[in-house]
């Protein structure tokens, strides 16, 4: 059996992946969406390779082989299927099957490839010999790191081919391919056919503004829109971010340059619509793979709701609401700074003075309806005299602090490999105590086990008295306390919102919608 391979009959794979060949037979006779992006099929007859969704004729156990990523398919000489478009499955999720060094590795080549040094660079990044990282990107995913980044720029190429209007020269240099002629080889060689070619099997319809670009992102079902929805609405910034009439949209900034992107569901599909309009094309691979990040589209459902499900208090709402994700972030300087804004005071509260700190401090912005101002650079939060916008002394110390750590590279929310190296350093800052370096593990690093144990509203969720008590009960949900942080909030958001239909009731005795105080108070 060929490395990476998962044949039928074999009970024994050079793979480490909790993945054996009768799930992913079932999966691929029922067309299971939950199983898409986790493993892919390769068909001997054609050398095709498909995604477990393919509505492609059924075929027969022995006409097909099954490999856990779509570098290990390509890798054994496969090339990807024009019909199911194995470029726009959800990713792979990071953690799922691999040791943390390939989890770690697969986070960087996601941030910026293997664009700053090669194999040589990521290893000694990651702390180890770069033989070594080669051996465990064998062992985990089937493919090289060099064959992985290969394919997600193929990939991300063929999804700028088929959903935008961009000039092939430079859909060639967005997808790091360097040159034209790199660009049309690689194409040419992976799917038989000319870049040309391809778009004019796309059949695009939709003609796309200059610097406007529209993408669909697929994700595993259950997805739970309307709870990732919920959460960021009740934290987004004025004049930053706006959700309305179901979508989210706000302002962002990226090597110098500024733009916005618009998030909203795909009726019918397991995808979400993103509208993307930033005047450099060349940065729309980072944009993108921040989307995914920030709306947690490569998580697995079915891995985290195994252990979350058999939990008492927690496996009702999981039933009730399936699919709820943990939200990412934009920028992780700005998430940390929100975090510091929403100590000790409400949410609406922290809003009010994210809004003052973006109307002040923010650059201007106007070219969508909504969004005033980008968030402040940390050069210009670093002396701001944030008191101005009643801000607390030490509060507002505490974010000029965290801007001149960023700002002289003390701390770096971008290419994290030590994520508790990190919160170290992140904690070394006066004002910056456990709940926060947790917040920003759960949102910015993306942790699944992150966990701001000392949250009152957590504590409430739970009718638990004390933060030693909480953690010890959230033992039993490892290794994905982040999504059961999720749901203990969105049962203490559900418990407060029938606290005050029951506190203000009409006045029966009044013409006009008066409303009196039942005996129950708000907290």
């Amino acid at each position: 059996m060929s490395r990476g391979t998962y044949e039928p009959g074999s009970h024994e794979s050079t793979l480490t992946m909790n993945l054996d060949w009768q799930i992913c037979s079932r999966a691929r006779m029922t067309r299971d969406a939950r199983f898409d992006g986790k493993f892919f099929i390769a068909v001997l007859s054609t050398k095709i390779y498909c995604r477990p969704i393919c509505p492609v004729r059924l075929l027969k156990e022995s006409s097909v082989r099954y490999y856990p990523t779509a570098a290990a398919a390509a890798e054994a000489g496969f090339r990807p299927c024009l019909r199911c478009r194995p470029e726009s499955c959800p990713g792979t999720p990071a953690w799922l099957g691999t040791s943390s060094t390939v989890s770690r590795a697969l986070r960087l080549i996601g941030e910026s490839g293997l664009e700053d040094g090669g194999v040589e660079v990521l290893a000694e990044h990651l702390g180890i010999g770069s033989r070594h990282l080669r051996r465990l990107f064998l062992r985990h995913l089937g493919a090289t790191p060099i064959a992985v980044a290969h394919t997600r720029r193929l990939h991300f190429a063929k999804k700028l081919i088929d959903e935008t209007s961009l000039p092939m020269n430079q859909i060639a240099l967005a997808s790091g391919f360097g040159c034209v002629r790199r660009f049309n080889a690689g194409i040419r060689k992976v799917y038989n056919r000319t870049p040309t070619q391809i778009r004019r099997l796309a059949r695009q319809k939709e003609i796309q503004s200059q610097n406007q670009y529209l993408f669909r992102l697929h994700f595993r079902p259950p997805y739970h829109w309307e709870g990732i929805l919920a959460f960021l609405a009740a934290r987004a910034t004025p004049g930053l971010e706006v959700v309305e009439l179901g979508s989210y949209r706000r302002t962002i900034s990226w090597n110098g340059r500024d733009g916005y992107f618009e998030v909203s569901p795909d009726p019918g599909r397991d995808a979400l619509v993103v509208r993307i309009e930033f005047s450099d094309p060349y940065s729309l691979f980072f944009i993108i793979e921040r989307i995914r990040a920030m709306f947690d589209l490569n998580a697995d459902w079915e891995a985290i709701v195994k252990n979350l499900r058999t939990d008492p208090l927690l496996g009702g709402p999981v039933e009730a609401d399936p699919g709820l994700r943990v939200p990412g972030c934009w920028n992780g300087f700005e998430l940390a700074t929100r975090a510091i804004l929403g100590q000790q005071i409400t949410v609406k509260g922290a809003n009010l003075l994210a809004g003052r700190m973006v109307s002040r401090f923010g650059k201007p912005f106007s070219a969508a309806k909504g969004l005033t101002h980008l968030f402040p650079q940390p050069e210009v939060l670093a002396d701001a005299k944030l008191t101005n916008i009643g801000l607390p002394s030490a509060r507002a110390e505490t974010i000029r602090a965290l801007a001149r750590a960023v700002c002289d590279g003390r701390i770096s929310f971008e290419g994290v490999v030590d994520s508790d190296a990190f919160l170290h350093r992140l904690c070394e800052i006066p004002g910056i105590g456990k709940w926060t370096a947790q917040y920003v593990a759960m949102r910015a690093l993306a942790e699944p086990d992150a966990f701001p144990v000392g949250d009152l509203g957590l504590l409430r969720a739970v009718a638990l008295g004390s933060s030693r008590e909480l953690e010890q009960r959230a033992e039993s949900w490892r290794p994905w306390r982040a999504y059961a942080a999720m749901y203990l909030w969105r049962i203490a958001s559900q418990r407060s919102a029938s606290r005050k239909q029951s506190v203000l009731s009409p006045d029966p005795k009044g013409d006009h919608c008066k409303y009196r105080f039942a005996s129950a108070r708000l907290n």
